[in-house]
């Protein structure tokens, strides 16, 4: 029971709430309410930074919150980038390249976590999924009059810079973790 009282905390409560806004995102999106699933998709964002604040600043950092946060994280910014490729807001390289990123990191932290090691997220992954954010807030506007008359897609661009990041902190992750191992030995 008291291990449940540990999981059950505010910060935890917004990661499962942040997971379960996907399908709502997805419905939204998929009929057509561009917008409302945008909504959806910041008030998500924002559970990010919330959650985060809280469990460091009242110290509720569970073994629970250190894997399902990002996990709800990579979920949700996935889902958002897939729909905005099936809808061609976005092409599609930048999620193919996330996306084997992700399969990396997922397959690494399960690797770890048998041998007892949590690799914490670094700051350069938190830079990757801001910039991340902002480039698919952007993109839900790539095809208004008012966007398109830039003539530059400013939406691809962040995009890119975001994949550059995100690649940056898998190295970032992948040195972290080596180091933690030797450390074992």
């Amino acid at each position: 029971m008291k291990e449940r009282e540990k999981i059950l905390n505010v910060p935890n409560v917004l990661t499962m709430i942040r997971a379960l806004l996907i399908p709502v995102y997805w419905v939204l999106f998929m009929n057509g309410r561009h917008y409302i699933a945008l909504a959806v998709f910041i008030v998500a964002s924002l559970t990010d930074l919330l959650d985060g604040y809280i469990a460091r600043k009242y110290h509720l950092i569970t073994n629970f919150g250190k894997l399902m946060d990002p996990l709800a994280d990579k979920l949700m910014v996935l889902s958002v980038m897939l729909s905005l490729v099936i809808k061609e807001f976005v092409c599609w390289p930048p999620l193919a390249i996330i996306l084997v990123k992700e399969a990396l990191m997922v397959l690494g932290g399960a690797v770890m976590l048998k041998k007892g090691i949590v690799v914490y997220a670094e700051k350069i992954g938190k830079y990757a999924q801001a910039t991340t954010v902002l480039a698919l807030v952007l993109s839900f506007f790539s095809k208004d009059a008012w966007f398109v008359s830039m003539g530059f897609p400013l939406h691809e661009v962040i995009l890119w810079i975001a994949v550059a990041l995100t690649l940056c902190a898998l190295c970032f992750y992948g040195r972290s973790a080596i180091q933690k191992l030797k450390a074992l030995k």
